[in-house]
């Protein structure tokens, strides 16, 4: 597997991998295909923490994280994180957000929030987000709402996540 930066060739393809990796998902809006296409043309979208997986030829996986706020501080927002159905549970996504912490670590960010499975993202360092000084959103489960500091001496932040327009929160 190779993951790598995602080219805007890759967009079309990228669109229906994101479709169809939400299709089943329990917690979805069904829109995280649209939402992707508006973060690219949004201030917040940083072009190198777009990126993909590829496997047997074909892009099976893609992270986006783009610019947010906690106060004064700009941090990172991961979503959507997006893999084939039949590639789930192969290691794609860790690779991913392995790939994608360490390309913001290098950029100089500091943290990076998600909002997701309680049991998939602490695999890779995300805790409870309250825990950081970042205030969860109202009427989101406290244990589904992570961070995750990229780097050991990164300032402490407080405060609610003020995201990308294109979100809708």
């Amino acid at each position: 597997m190779i993951v790598r930066q995602e080219a805007s060739g890759d967009y079309d393809e990228v669109y229906g991998l994101v479709k169809e990796a939400f299709a089943s998902a329990e917690h979805s809006d069904g829109n995280e295909h649209d939402l992707v296409a508006a973060l690219r043309k949004s201030a917040a979208f940083v072009p190198e923490l777009s990126l993909v997986a590829e496997a047997d030829g074909k892009i099976v996986g893609h992270i986006l994280l783009t610019e947010a706020t906690v106060g004064d501080d700009t941090v990172l927002a991961l979503a959507p994180l997006s893999v084939l159905p039949a590639y789930q549970k192969t290691g794609v996504g860790t690779a991913l957000m392995e790939k994608g912490h360490r390309i913001a670590r290098e950029l100089g960010y500091s943290y990076s929030v998600v909002l997701g499975s309680e049991t998939y993202y602490p695999r890779v360092g995300y805790a409870s987000a309250d825990g950081f000084g970042i205030e969860v959103p109202e009427g989101v489960p406290p244990e589904n709402y992570m961070a995750i500091k990229l780097q050991e001496d990164a300032a402490p932040v407080a405060g609610t996540v003020a995201y990308a327009e294109e979100f809708g929160m």
